[in-house]
């Protein structure tokens, strides 16, 4: 497969971050995201898919530490993308702070698969360039929303890398802690007007995302077909940026993948609480027992493993990462699969029982005794029974 980085700006946002007490509001500004796309490609004899990321560490490194760190990858930078068929487009949003390539585990196995995937780097919440939360609460879901559009149009685009590969008929989000509180809502959950989020946005930019705001309502994409929301943040007290009715509003199917030991977006008043609610979606939520919040990112890189602080960012107190990599590539590729490319096969791996019990049930797609710690919840939609 392919990779390149793209820099996209979004015109005319409104800078909350600069908001101005005095005058009740915000000066706008031209808002730049960087995007690391994958994608079908044509890898030429004697080429190699082999790339190499560099991101900053996470946190505040310690002065022995390094200041970055570096993700080896399978993919061939600026390859040609391959021509002959299109491509669903799934777009990926990192946590608070985090990166474009937090999960590369993900993005590239899912490109490799026959998707183009798109992850992007928020500005304000991207490792080593953080700024007030006020910013990505405002502006998660309109990244995410205005990247499907930006992409779709150089889709169309004669001459564009993307016109051979790219068919944004068909998309999905998936998002990680703080990239999940904006799929929540680029998949139709409004926010709460009472919920943090909404009082913390000053001069009323926040009520275009709110439940029942009209202008939220003529936002939604007819082209998003599926979300996955990996640990999301923002259902849990004293947050509690969804109601009812916000999450009512989810009518898509959606994957909630969690621990249920998440010690920051919570898991019976938070995570799970939003995969209840969302009663119009066809849902399923996968539990990972005794797992906290890092469910979602790579394992952590080498250099990270001299601090505790940094590898804390990364790693699991009792699961390996890289068996939940490996268990989340399975899910979500079968999700996606079966809602982006109507592969009905994969209904099979996705409708399990609760739990797997040695001797009666084993899942589809894991040795026998291999899905202990996990848990599988379906609910259809308009429903309240777990199948």
């Amino acid at each position: 497969m392919g990779v390149r980085t793209l820099d996209l700006v979004n015109p005319g946002q409104v800078d909350i971050l600069h908001f101005e007490k005095d005058a009740g509001k915000a000066p706008l500004y031209d808002r730049p995201l960087k995007i690391e796309i994958w994608y079908p490609a044509v890898i030429p004899a004697g080429k190699e898919e082999r790339v190499v990321y560099e991101s900053a560490m996470p946190g505040t490194p310690a002065p022995d530490m390094p200041k970055t760190f570096r993700i080896p990858g399978k993919a061939l930078r600026d390859a040609a993308p391959a021509s002959g068929e299109r491509f669903p487009l799934v777009i990926v949003s990192h946590g608070y702070p985090g990166s474009r390539t937090f999960l590369t585990y993900l993005t590239e196995n899912l490109a490799s698969k026959g998707y183009v995937v798109a992850a992007i780097d928020h500005t304000d919440s991207v490792f080593g360039q953080q700024a007030a939360l006020i910013s990505t609460l405002l502006n998660r879901a309109a990244d995410q929303w205005f990247t499907i559009d930006a992409l779709q149009a150089r889709g169309l685009q004669a001459g564009d890398f993307l016109n051979s590969v790219l068919d944004a008929s068909r998309v999905a989000i998936v998002g990680y802690s703080m990239g999940g509180y904006g799929a929540l809502a680029s998949a139709g959950a409004g926010y709460s007007k009472q919920g943090a989020p909404a009082r913390a946005v000053p001069g009323g930019y926040f009520d275009a995302w709110t439940a029942g705001n009209v202008k939220f309502e003529a936002r939604k994409r007819d082209n998003l077909k599926a979300m996955v929301a990996i640990a999301p943040w923002g259902a849990q007290p004293p947050h509690n940026s969804w109601d009812a009715q916000g999450l009512a509003g989810i009518r898509i199917p959606s994957l909630f993948i969690v621990g249920d030991q998440d010690d920051v977006s919570g898991y019976q008043q938070g995570v799970r609480k939003a995969f209840e609610g969302a009663v119009n979606s066809e849902r399923r939520m996968l539990v990972y027992e005794n797992a906290r919040h890092n469910v979602g990112g790579n394992p952590p890189p080498g250099e990270a493993m001299g601090s505790f602080a940094a590898r804390a960012f990364f790693d699991e107190p009792v699961w390996r990462k890289d068996r939940i990599a490996a268990i989340n590539q399975h899910f979500v590729t079968a999700f996606l699969d079966l809602y982006l490319k109507g592969d009905n096969t994969r209904r099979a791996y996705l409708d399990l029982p609760v739990k797997s019990t040695e001797g009666s049930t084993v899942w589809k797609g894991f040795q026998p005794r291999w899905a202990l710690g996990l848990e599988m919840y379906r609910y259809a939609a308009g429903e309240l029974l777990v199948k």
